[in-house]
């Protein structure tokens, strides 16, 4: 016997659709590549992204034809979040930190027909367009008078001038909501990058699990930031969210630099800000030089990479902001697991509840995940036993684009790369990636547990763990280490820092200081590159 009730596919579209008609006075504030800040209402967002709709089928672009983006956080980039998918194609977000040859890859790979892109991109347009062999058009998003002479990309034209001229008045099409929405391409696996092919379904789901209030609780009381890349798994999936709930969006275009982000918070009356370990580091430190503190921020959720214990404490004791920690991955829409307390927790004293901030969260519903031992058996929930950690869901990968790879499932479950443990009250905790954790000896020493003790001493900004070879233990680690400005420790008194905060056998045997630490287009630090940076290291014991 079937249910009786009204069937409605879930597309992207009724987003945008449900934020004019509820929520149409709440403002779009961005910053813009030209400097300025541009504001407006969801009323806009959906007028504007009818237009892009319009402008888009004059194209006469095939239903799932691919339009890419090559732009920062603003409110065009949001347009064409809505534009796009809404009419049946499918958004493609191009990472403009990769190398161009990359980038020009991806593009030919994913059969990009379209390519819109921020001024600030031009650049990397100019170095690889006469390599994109399927996009036809090129869209920069900038004023008709704003467009330069003389680029040589065939066909340029801008923004405002194609689809300005369109009518604003659209109906959205209705069709599979399993048709796919928007793809992303991930570096973190082996060979050529991957797309994972996202669906309005699987959209419009992650956006609802994602609001919930033992998520990251979004409302259209909130005044959010995303700080996280809209071209860095859709924000998150953050800007679906906040059109399904009303929020405030502030986006902060190219000026990621601390002093730029606080000035946004403050003027704008953020009280939610979304972005990775990085960003923050940055910001922190800005406010600790002069002595800052924030005005209406509450709260940040904090994923990409591990969060370093000192940056919780420092968000929480010295700003009053709680963290949410975060984890996922492009393979998970992303996200997979947040960590927030639960009721029997509230009463814990604050250093027991730290412990448990200090974990990647609980598993939000539609994400199912277990660890797993070298021989594929399920691992109890006690939170000590560590394995390989495996996830599903209906927002979770169980193919990349055009095959690639072959079938990433094992027995239906994803297997992530990263190796964590979970307590019996369902908290994960990261404690490596497969690829980065270090054996020695026989016992395994977790890379992000020698990482979060050096980020707590006052004179280190950034710290990377990474094994290397030993004739005896097999691997040993070292830490590489950059000082904070004006700051300085020697290696004597880093490696005594680490005394009485973790096992013996686990302090690292070597301290090298250098002058940054590679990072990848998604701000997370690149150990492969800094192993070759580091490949004629020897250890002092070797």
């Amino acid at each position: 016997m079937l249910g009786l009730m009204q069937n409605h596919p879930l597309l992207i579209s009724s987003l945008i659709e449900f934020a004019e008609k509820h929520h149409g006075d709440a403002e779009v504030v961005s910053r813009r590549v030209e400097g300025d800040i541009h504001r407006y209402t969801y009323k806009d967002v959906a007028t504007r992204s009818r237009q892009v709709a319009n402008a888009l089928d004059r194209m006469q672009l095939a239903f799932g034809d691919r339009v890419a983006t090559l732009a920062w956080n603003g409110y065009r980039h949001l347009e064409l979040y809505f534009g796009v998918s809404g009419t049946g194609r499918v958004l493609h977000t191009l990472n403009p930190r990769l190398h161009p040859e990359q980038i020009a890859w991806i593009a030919n790979h994913a059969e990009d027909q379209v390519m819109c892109f921020d001024m600030s991109f031009l650049p990397i347009i100019k170095a690889v367009h006469s390599k994109c062999s399927t996009i036809k058009h090129y869209i920069v998003l900038c004023d008709a008078d704003k467009v330069p002479a003389d680029t040589g990309i065939p066909g340029l034209q801008s923004y405002e001038a194609w689809m300005g001229a369109q009518p604003s008045t659209y109906t959205w099409p209705i069709f599979d909501e399993n048709s796919a929405s928007s793809m992303c391409y991930t570096s973190g696996t082996t060979g050529n990058p991957k797309a994972a092919l996202y669906s309005h379904r699987s959209t419009i789901l992650h956006a609802m699990a994602g609001a919930m209030p033992d998520a990251l609780s979004m409302s259209a009381r909130d005044c959010l930031l995303p700080v996280v890349p809209m071209f860095h798994v859709n924000a998150w999936g953050l800007p679906y969210s906040a059109a399904m709930t009303g929020a405030k969006l502030v986006f902060p275009g190219p000026a990621m630099d601390g002093k730029s982000i606080f000035e946004l918070i403050e003027a704008e009356k953020v009280n939610f800000a979304a972005g990775v370990p990085t960003v923050w580091q940055m910001m922190i430190a800005h406010m600790q030089s002069g002595n800052l503190k924030f005005s209406t921020l509450k709260r940040t959720v904090i994923g990409g990479s591990a969060c370093p214990p000192a940056m919780i404490t420092a968000f929480n004791d010295l700003y009053g902001v709680e963290v949410l920690h975060a984890w996922g991955m492009t393979e998970m829409s992303p996200l997979g697991t947040v960590c927030t307390l639960k009721n029997k927790h509230l009463a814990l004293s604050d250093a027991d509840k730290m412990k448990i901030r200090l974990k990647q969260g609980r598993g939000i519903f539609g994400v199912d995940m277990k660890i797993v031992g070298d021989d594929g058996k399920d691992l109890p929930w006690d939170g000590k036993a560590y394995g390989d950690l495996l996830v599903k869901g209906p927002w979770i990968i169980s193919d990349y684009f055009k095959g690639e790879g072959g079938s990433p499932l094992v027995d239906g479950w994803f297997p992530t790369g990263d190796v964590a443990t979970i307590d019996a009250d369902g908290y994960m905790q990261i404690t490596d990636r497969s690829k980065d954790v270090i054996k020695s000896g026989g016992e395994w020493i977790s890379s992000i547990d020698v990482e979060n003790v050096a980020m707590a001493h006052p004179s280190v900004a950034m710290a990377a763990c990474i094994g290397m070879k030993h004739p005896k233990w097999d691997e040993r680690p070292i830490i590489a280490v950059v000082k904070k400005p004006g700051m300085d420790v020697s290696r004597e008194e880093l490696l005594a820092f680490y005394e009485g905060k973790t096992a013996k056998w686990q302090i690292p045997d070597d301290v090298v200081f250098v002058d940054s630490i590679p990072l990848g287009g998604t701000g997370k630090m690149m150990k492969t590159r800094l192993r070759e940076v580091l490949k004629d290291y020897k250890l002092p014991s070797a």
